[in-house]
Formats: structure tokens, sequence, C-alpha cells
């Protein structure tokens, strides 16, 4: 059985050929679209676990909250992410990502 990745991967490769735009450029970007899907699942898991504001000790009387920078990091992959899309005119109409939903 596929992954989900590996669903995203055959989809987008598939609106690739089918728009006969093989390269190797877009292959790679591609690659790279799926490199960022880590990454993006690995932020997602780390704001699940650690929450939006994380706390920090600098010493026994330095303490305190501040924001958890998977949030703000997460936003940035996402807009690459989209980025990549936008360049290969592809949608991902046939292999969303509903599993990371917060």
């Amino acid at each position: 059985m596929a992954t989900h990745k590996e669903k995203i991967k055959t989809s987008l490769l598939n609106q690739l050929t089918n728009m006969s735009a093989d390269a190797e450029h877009f292959k790679d970007l591609i690659n790279d679209y799926l490199n960022f899907y880590d990454i993006k699942n690995e932020l997602v898991a780390d704001i699940k676990a650690r929450g939006v504001s994380v706390e920090w000790q600098n010493s026994a009387t330095q303490k305190g909250y501040k924001k958890n920078d998977s949030v703000s990091e997460l936003v940035k992959v996402n807009a690459q992410m989209l980025k990549i899309l936008q360049q290969l005119h592809i949608e991902t109409t046939e292999a969303g990502d509903d599993e990371d939903d917060f």
C-alpha cells in the first residue's frame, strides 16, 4: 500500500506528464516539494507536541514562555510549497493532505 507521500508524488508526476512537461528540472522541483512536505510534517508534529508557546529557562531565576518557532517556519514552508506548485502549474486536487490538520 502506498504511503500518502508516494500518492502525492505519483499525482504530481502524473499531472506533469499530462502537461507534456516532464523535463528533469520540473522533476527536481517535485522532489523539492516532497522534501518540504517532510519538513512541514515535522513542524506540525512539533507544534502538536509542544504547542504554539514553549517554555525557556536561562537560569534558576530567568524563565518564561516564547513563541514556538515552528509556527512561523510552517508558514514559510507552506508558502514555498505553494510557489513550487505555481511554478509547475499543478493543483493538488488528486491527493490532498488532510492527515495533518490541527
